[in-house]
């Protein structure tokens, strides 16, 4: 897959079925619109494309709370690599295209830069000067210049209108083990590992930790049965994402304990998956009461992950 992060660095000719949307976490539904995008373009001989910002437009309005990032930039175009994409134009959403009359950007951004045969889009996907363009004005487009729109009801699970708002307010309770249900995939954090304050070793736990990235969304501080996935290995763990308030004032981060592990990852890039919160962070009366803690904790953790692995047993040996 090809990635443009400016729109004068376009410079594919060949016609394309054109997905539209920010795509902010590529869940269940993002999937759907852009297999069904990927699989008319190579049925009619085009190039499949996505059209997307690389910062959510919402966040230059004024006066109003940030919108946090599910995925990181190079974690969502590995997905959509891998859902068939040929070309990914990934630009800043700035003021002047905020402010594009509708019928402009289609003119110059969808037909003249992308070079649009199809329009793939969401129900409720907007585009143009304060997002006055929708699907509706796509299809009337559509047909005085001669591109086919393909507008994709709301994809529904257990009653759930999936979308991106809702995963962030997953995350953002908690709830983590619901995200499996909406994006196919658990929710994960990644980074550089970097050094701690080295209690958890003091305490027989060691820890991999990570600096949280205030422009993302986090899970609220507690203890989360977790895997840790290293050099394409995936090993059972638990987290604590918080403060560390019985020892100290800390920045919020999130410190990985690796289940019979014995390696360095110091300024190593790990990713941490999470399946479940087991509970809120506590602030103890003492490091004795946090480390028996911690030790409940670990057992907890690893029964989870061995009830994990017996499923997965079964399910083989089907």
């Amino acid at each position: 897959m090809i990635i443009y992060r400016k729109l004068e660095d376009v410079d594919y000719e060949e016609q394309a079925a054109v997905a539209l949307g920010n795509f902010d976490g590529v869940h269940k539904g993002h999937q759907k619109l852009i297999r069904a995008c990927v699989a008319y373009a190579r049925a009619h001989g085009l190039k499949a494309a996505v059209f997307t910002f690389s910062n959510h437009p919402r966040n230059l309005l004024k006066d109003k709370p940030p919108v946090k990032s599910i995925l990181y930039h190079d974690e969502r175009a590995a997905i959509l690599e891998a859902l068939g994409v040929d070309y990914m134009v990934d630009i800043a959403f700035t003021e002047e295209i905020m402010t594009m009359p509708p019928e402009t950007f289609v003119h110059q951004l969808l037909l003249k830069t992308m070079n649009m045969n199809a329009a793939y889009c969401g129900f409720n996907y907007r585009f143009g000067h304060f997002a006055s363009g929708d699907p509706e004005l796509l299809r009337k487009m559509g047909k005085e210049e001669g591109f086919s729109v393909h507008e994709m009801k709301p994809y529904m699970i257990d009653g759930n209108v999936v979308s991106s708002t809702l995963i962030r307010t997953l995350v953002a309770s908690g709830r983590v083990d619901e995200c499996m249900r909406y994006m196919g995939r658990n929710y994960e954090i990644a980074g550089e590992v970097v050094v701690g304050n080295r209690l958890g070793r003091r305490l027989g736990f060691p820890t991999s930790n990570l600096v949280i990235d205030t422009q993302m969304v986090t899970p609220p501080n507690g203890v989360y049965i977790t895997y840790c996935d290293w050099n394409g290995v995936r090993y059972p763990s638990v987290t604590n994402v918080g403060v560390k308030p019985t020892i100290g004032t800390y920045k919020k981060n999130v410190e990985t304990h690796i289940f019979d592990f014995n390696k360095e990852l110091y300024g190593k890039k790990i990713i941490v998956e999470f399946l479940r919160k087991m509970r809120d962070e506590v602030k103890f009366d003492s490091v004795d009461d946090l480390s028996e803690q911690i030790v409940r904790d670990c057992r907890e953790a690893r029964r989870f992950h061995e009830r994990l692995e017996k499923k997965r047993e079964k399910r083989g040996k089907r």
